[in-house]
């Protein structure tokens, strides 16, 4: 679902970061935004309710390539992660050209990264998007933490698709950019076979 800017000569691509509440999202986004060059990126916008945020900026990589001559831009969703916010998270997947599923792997929250995972299937299919095709990257989050649930047992209970997984602990930065340049890596590939 990609909008192409002749103007600016750009594709711009959205990936949303989905996944259980408090799982790590909207820290892998301050993380990206924080360690992106100012001069390429976006304002970082919070959408703020009481119990919950949905942020989301945009960003001009400059090692990516082009596509066709075309610049790539990529803007950053997280969803709100609490379920009773269903709506909103359907609605920021609309034209989501890649998705980051963000677990929590503590033992406790298996439970929860399994529905939401499912969630996202569902929602997917209501705009038309295939859980099979788009490009998606599983980040096994808060791997630092003590109750964590082997690296192994995460893919086996989460890995749907043999997607590219990444380790991370979010919140000093390990796995973040390297998730990132993974799910960039298989939005361009897909842009590169429409072109």
């Amino acid at each position: 679902m990609s909008m192409i800017n002749y103007a600016s000569r750009e594709i711009n691509c959205k990936i949303v970061y989905y996944g259980p509440g408090l799982g790590g999202k909207t820290t892998n986004l301050e993380i990206v935004y924080g360690g992106v060059q100012p001069d390429t990126r976006g304002k970082l916008i919070s959408l703020a309710t009481e119990t919950d945020r949905t942020l989301f900026f945009d960003f001009l990589p400059l090692d990516l390539g082009t596509v066709r001559g075309f610049k790539t831009r990529f803007h950053l969703y997280t969803v709100p992660g609490q379920v009773f916010y269903e709506a909103s998270r359907k609605l920021i997947l609309k034209g989501a050209d890649g998705v980051v599923f963000v677990a929590d792997s503590q033992e406790e929250r298996l439970d929860a990264n399994l529905e939401t995972l499912e969630n996202l299937q569902e929602h997917l299919k209501e705009h038309n998007l295939f859980f099979s095709t788009i490009p998606y990257v599983l980040q096994l989050n808060k791997r630092d933490l003590p109750n964590v649930l082997p690296s192994e047992e995460l893919k086996k209970r989460l890995q749907a698709k043999g997607e590219p997984t990444v380790e991370s602990v979010a919140v000093t930065g390990q796995g973040v950019f390297e998730t990132l340049k993974e799910v960039a890596k298989l939005v361009l590939t897909e842009l590169k076979k429409g072109a």
